[in-house]
């Protein structure tokens, strides 16, 4: 993609969302009093480019209190970068969404959770946030709860230093076998291993595997769906 750069004759600049009233009818509005500001010109790339909402109509910059607000959309339109609302949680999504959502720390509770970087990278990649089972520890499980709200989970995992005999995947409340894998080498790229997990709220991941090997599972790369 082609770097675009954006430059506007005011100081100090705030992108707004423009995604309509209708999208924020059950939030704490606050009127205020502001001005549509049709002075202020946008330059992309050395030219001058008007500011258009999602339908093609020409908007106007926002200026209160002396910050000018630019719409989100619009911008990002000029800028070939991708922005969503997401109405449930009220969040302005800016660049590439994710195909689910990620796995998050508040998801499970346990002693495997670091963001150390020297235990976060594999394959050459540091992946930030991971559930690390170092060799020679006694943990081989853990615990995620999705609490019932996804139908499938996609699931990261690599082994470290041994053989992972066995990885089991279970509904933990019902001690249901959900999904089960064998024989994943420390020599072989990270796995995906996708799992139907509909009306599950506890996960239960047991690894079966010699006491001084380990696994690895990047959080920012597993999700729910």
């Amino acid at each position: 993609m082609k770097k675009k750069v954006v430059t506007t004759l005011c100081g100090t600049m705030i992108l707004l969302v423009g995604m309509g009233t209708g999208a924020f009818a059950s939030s704490q509005l606050q009127e205020i009093k502001a001005l549509l500001n049709g002075d202020l010109k946008i330059r992309v790339n050395g030219e001058i480019t008007p500011l258009k909402d999602g339908n093609g109509k020409a908007v106007l910059p926002i200026t209160y209190k002396g910050t000018t607000y630019l719409p989100v959309r619009s911008v990002s339109e000029l800028l070939d970068v991708p922005v969503n609302y997401d109405g449930t949680a009220k969040e302005v999504i800016i660049g590439e969404q994710q195909a689910g959502v990620p796995v998050k720390q508040e998801d499970f509770n346990t002693s495997l959770y670091t963001k150390d970087p020297t235990l976060t990278k594999y394959g050459g990649k540091n992946y930030k946030e991971v559930l690390y089972s170092a060799p020679n520890s006694n943990i081989k499980y853990t615990a995620l709860s999705p609490n019932g709200k996804y139908q499938k989970l996609v699931l990261q995992f690599a082994s470290v230093g041994k053989e992972v005999e066995s990885l089991e995947i279970r509904d933990n409340d019902k001690n249901v076998l959900l999904k089960k894998v064998e024989k994943i080498s420390p020599n072989s790229d990270l796995q995906t291993i996708e799992v139907d997990i509909s009306g599950v709220k506890t996960i239960a991941i047991n690894v079966t595997q010699a006491v001084d090997g380990g696994f690895i599972i990047p959080l920012d790369t597993s999700i729910y769906k």
